[in-house]
C-alpha cells in the first residue's frame, strides 16, 4: 500500500469529477465497501455544482487536520472533496475509509497534514456497531444480499461467555467484498463477477471487545476497540456463526481513530456554516483545524536551535553534541522554536530528516493547539 504522501489524497490538479472517483479501492480499519462508494460516487450535490463553465478558483495552502463526523449515506471519497472545496486546499487525504452507512470519525488531512497521515492509520480504530441476528449477509452488512437464515437467537450470556474468543490477536478471515488482492484482481471486483473468492486468515489485533446493549432478541450492539487492518464486519459474521445463529452488521459508527476520539469531531453542517461566517469575515476556516503535529501525540519532540533547523530544512544532518544532546533514538518530529519543522530519525550521533514541513499558509487557530 502506497503511503506516500497521503492514502486518500486529492491533489490540485485532479479535476473535481476525479476527485470524486479516487481513493475507493482502499480498505483501512476494515470497513471499507468499494463496490458501494463506487456506485454512490456522484450522489453528492456539491460535485454536481461543479458541472458547467464556471471558473475554478485558486487553491490555497492550508495545513492542518478536520476530523469530520461523516454523516450516514456519504463516501469517504466525497467528504475528502467536499472539504477539500469547503477549505478552497490544494491538498486533501483522509486517514482510513468509512463505509457509507457508516457514521463518525473521519480524519481529513488538508496541505502537510498529509505526510502525517501514517501514522493516523496505524493507530487504535474504536467502533460501536449494532449485530443483527438471523441473517448472513453477502458483504456481512445490511446492503447485501441475504445468504443463509437461522431462527435461532443468542442469549445474553452466550454472547459474553464467547466474547472473550474475539479479544486479543485472533485469526481473521476478510470479508468476500473487500479491498484485499486476489492474483492481482480486488476481491470485491472478483465477487460481483460471480466468482468465489478464497480469502486466507490473517492476523489482527482486538483490544476490547463488549456487549453494550441487547435492545431486542434479534440485536445486539458492541463496542469495539481493535488495530488496522481489522474487519468489524467479518467480527460480526464469525460471531453469528459460532453463536448457531447468523449475523451482519446493521449500523456502525466510528468513535476513536488513533489520536481523534468524538470532542474531535465536527458535523459537517457546522463546517458549512463556519464557511460561510468565514466568508462573510465573521470567522475563520481555521478556527476547524487540528494541528499537523496532533497526529503525532505518541512520537517524541525534539527542539532544535534556528541554526540547526536551517540545516535539517536543507535535508541536512545534525550532529548531536554535548551534555545536552538528547539521548533518545527512533522517529522524532523535530520544532524549532515552538514550531513543526520535520520528522527525523534519531541516531548514530545524528539528526537525519525524513519529511520537512512547510507550513506556510493557513494553519490552525491558536486555540485548537490545546485539546480538549
Amino acid at each position: 500500500m502506497t503511503m506516500d504522501p497521503a492514502h486518500g489524497t486529492i491533489g490540485d490538479n485532479d479535476a473535481d469529477q476525479r476527485e470524486a472517483q479516487k481513493n475507493n479501492f482502499t480498505d483501512v480499519g476494515g470497513d471499507a465497501r468499494p463496490h458501494q462508494e463506487q456506485r454512490r460516487v456522484n450522489n453528492d450535490p456539491r460535485a454536481r455544482q461543479q458541472k458547467g463553465n464556471q471558473p475554478r478558483r485558486d487553491r490555497r495552502d492550508v495545513h492542518g487536520w478536520v476530523v469530520l463526523d461523516k454523516p450516514i449515506g456519504m463516501t469517504s471519497t466525497q467528504a475528502v472533496a467536499v472539504l477539500k472545496r469547503l477549505f478552497n486546499a490544494k491538498r486533501a487525504g483522509h486517514a482510513g475509509t468509512l463505509d457509507p452507512l457508516a457514521s463518525g470519525g473521519l480524519p481529513i488531512a488538508l496541505g502537510e497534514a498529509t505526510k502525517t497521515v501514517p501514522f493516523v492509520m496505524d493507530g487504535r480504530k474504536r467502533y460501536q456497531f449494532t449485530v443483527c441476528w438471523g441473517e448472513e449477509r453477502d458483504t456481512d452488512d445490511i446492503e447485501g444480499r441475504v445468504t443463509a437464515t437461522s431462527d435461532q437467537r443468542p442469549t445474553r450470556d452466550a454472547i459474553l461467555a464467547l466474547l472473550p474468543r474475539f479479544t486479543g490477536v485472533i485469526e481473521q478471515i476478510p470479508p468476500r467484498y473487500s479491498a484485499i488482492k486476489v492474483q492481482g484482481e480486488r476481491a470485491y471486483d472478483l465477487a460481483r463477477d460471480g466468482e468465489v473468492v478464497e480469502l486466507a486468515p490473517r492476523p489482527v489485533e482486538i483490544h476490547h471487545l463488549t456487549l453494550v446493549d441487547q435492545p431486542d432478541n434479534d440485536h445486539a450492539v458492541f463496542e469495539a476497540e481493535c488495530g488496522k487492518g481489522t474487519y468489524v464486519r467479518a467480527l460480526a459474521r464469525d460471531m453469528g456463526r459460532i453463536l448457531g445463529t447468523f449475523g451482519h452488521i446493521c449500523a456502525l459508527r466510528r468513535t476513536l481513530v488513533g489520536p481523534f476520539g468524538e470532542n474531535d469531531m465536527i458535523p459537517l453542517d457546522q463546517l458549512e456554516a463556519l464557511c460561510d461566517r468565514a466568508a462573510s469575515g465573521e470567522g475563520s476556516l481555521a478556527d476547524a483545524l487540528l494541528p499537523v503535529e496532533t497526529a503525532l501525540d505518541d512520537i517524541p519532540a525534539l527542539a532544535v536551535t534556528r541554526a540547526d533547523a536551517a540545516r535539517l530544512h536543507r535535508g541536512q544532518a545534525v550532529l548531536l553534541r554535548g551534555r545536552d544532546a538528547p539521548t533518545c533514538s527512533g522517529t522524532v518530529y523535530v520544532t524549532v522554536a515552538g514550531r513543526l519543522l520535520a520528522l527525523a530519525e534519531v541516531g548514530n550521533g545524528e539528526i537525519i530528516p525524513k519529511r520537512v514541513f512547510n507550513l506556510t499558509g493557513l494553519t490552525a487557530s491558536s486555540g485548537r493547539n490545546e485539546r480538549n
